[in-house]
């Protein structure tokens, strides 16, 4: 039984998840920001212990795959150093789930940030997309917003 489930999730199945199992939580996020469910469920270190999981998985099979875990340094040597990286499955699969960790723990904090200045919820939804498609912009445009609610120009709030 165990072995079939592990023979299930190869690297495609694995992608596909991880894009599919984030989207309810994005959902939540630009839908009902201010629920309990929201609060509970996609705020909460729930999502993120879940995307660890996967990644801890991606890492083991990667290791079973004989991955060259040594070669992950050279990804600061320069671009073509990267790119060869990103040639490798394991290595893409962990980087893009990475990539969907980090936006959806910002997504989670501009909500929490969101309901201490009593941002509109569907003004919020704007940067809330934005940051789910292309992160650092969502950031970028939260913060503008952020600034005419806040009614100052912090830097390290």
């Amino acid at each position: 039984m165990i072995e079939q489930i592990y023979n299930y999730f190869t690297i495609e199945i694995l992608y596909f998840w991880v894009n599919l199992g984030v989207l309810p939580f994005w959902f939540i996020l630009i839908f009902f920001p201010q629920s309990y469910i929201c609060r509970y469920l996609a705020t909460s270190i729930f999502p993120i212990f879940l995307l660890s999981g996967v990644y801890i998985f991606i890492l083991y099979k990667a290791y079973l795959g004989s991955f060259d875990f040594d070669n992950n340094f050279s990804l600061y040597l320069g671009l073509s150093n990267i790119s060869e990286l990103f040639r490798e499955d394991y290595y893409l699969l962990m980087f893009w789930t990475h990539f969907v960790a980090i936006n959806l723990f910002v997504g989670g904090w501009i909500v929490k940030d969101a309901q201490k200045l009593f941002v509109n919820k569907i003004l919020l939804a704007f940067p809330l997309i934005i940051t789910y498609l292309i992160g650092p912009i969502g950031i970028l445009t939260y913060w503008i917003i952020r600034i005419f609610y806040s009614k100052n120009l912090n830097l390290y709030d």
